[in-house]
């Protein structure tokens, strides 16, 4: 098949299977001065695993042997928020509004973590056009990847024209923002190849700004071991005592830079069944939070991303919102936590109670 007509098939696939923008990206090697760099800095924390497979990072043919072709999908997700505290995509503020909430008692959950497992929903579709390629070009070899492998998806949908780098480091797209998740279909075909956009940041410093425990060092540039996503999500031990107020009510991710970014003034509006967010996630309290029980944690969460830092962790952040909310009345719960067997619940749940000032806190 003339691989203009191939690739025409391939994109057209991508869309009927639900994706909002597609693009291709010629198989290569990923320049590796900056992640090397960035890994010699410590930036990754201790997300050990990105400083393995170094060679896969940056050569996918060695992921799939007799790689031609990297086919980069984007799929948007629902970013709209019902709390009237606080903007969601339209936000251009860049002060701290977004973290000092008070005392609302209340809980801030990721967008992308509010729906279905992403992972879930992208490899399924990616499969699916791998299937459909395999239909017209039966042996073909390929190999799907949505956050779960040795893939450097930001570069290579930079790449495949999908859009560019911004300054806190997600993927900006002119029509799309950066409300959307990343998949990759790499396979041994030759195909016809987009070109990468522009950067279109200019001298916009409003992520920088805003973050609230400065993890965007400079532009392009993020210590991953600051960022609130990785201390909610990835750290699976007690938080630096410096990053613990800055978190504010924010248990699970953070979309502080997302939301500030005047690209995402464009993002279109998302109604997708597969990611269709929890009415209980959109604000939920921090107290019924902190009552969840190992089994009824796992049991809520079993298909959402919010599993990942487990009962521990997530508990861990619930009782640190609970500390900067300065909420006596959530002196109970607390002093529950402190009877935990997990040393980590238990120095968030004092750490907290030490935060809170009122008639019963002492004594706890």
């Amino acid at each position: 098949m003339d691989k203009g007509v191939l690739t025409e098939n391939i994109k057209s696939k991508a869309k009927e299977t639900g994706f909002d923008a597609v693009g291709i990206a010629p198989i290569g090697l990923v320049p590796g001065d900056r992640l090397l760099d960035w890994l010699a800095r410590g930036y990754h924390g201790r997300m050990a695993y990105l400083a393995r497979n170094l060679e896969k990072r940056l050569d996918p043919s060695l992921i799939l042997p007799g790689a031609r072709s990297v086919v980069c999908c984007a799929l948007c997700y629902p970013h709209t928020d019902s709390r009237s505290d606080f903007q969601g995509p339209r936000a251009v503020a860049c002060d701290q509004s977004f973290v000092q909430e008070g005392s609302s008692g209340t809980a801030r959950v990721s967008h992308y973590a509010r729906g279905e497992d992403y992972h879930d929903v992208l490899s399924a579709k990616l499969e699916d056009i791998l299937g459909f390629v395999r239909q017209l070009i039966p042996g073909v070899q390929g190999k799907t990847y949505v956050d779960t492998g040795p893939v450097m998806e930001k570069w290579w949908a930079a790449q495949a024209g999908i859009g560019w780098q911004g300054k806190h480091t997600n993927l900006l797209s002119r029509d799309l923002g950066s409300w959307f998740f990343l998949g990759e279909l790499i396979l041994d075909l030759d195909l016809e190849y987009d070109s990468p956009v522009p950067d279109y940041c200019g001298t916009c410093t409003r992520c920088i700004d805003a973050c609230p425990t400065q993890a965007i060092v400079a532009p392009y540039v993020l210590d991953a071991s600051r960022c609130v996503s990785y201390l909610t999500i990835e750290l699976k031990e007690e938080m630096p005592e410096e990053l613990r107020q800055p978190i504010g009510d924010m248990v699970f991710g953070c979309d502080i830079c997302q939301q500030v970014c005047p690209w995402n003034s464009r993002a279109p509006e998302v109604d997708d069944d597969d990611f269709a967010p929890a009415d209980d996630l959109a604000a939920p309290s921090l107290r019924d939070l902190a009552r969840l029980t190992p089994e009824q944690f796992r049991e809520r969460f079993r298909k959402s991303p919010i599993s990942r830092p487990k009962w521990r962790g997530f508990m861990r952040n619930v009782a640190m919102a609970l500390g900067n909310a300065g909420d006596p009345s959530a002196i109970p719960e607390l002093e529950q936590l402190l009877d935990c067997e997990d040393e980590m619940v238990r120095d968030a749940a004092a750490w907290a109670l030490g935060q809170i000032q009122g008639k019963g806190q002492r004594g706890a």
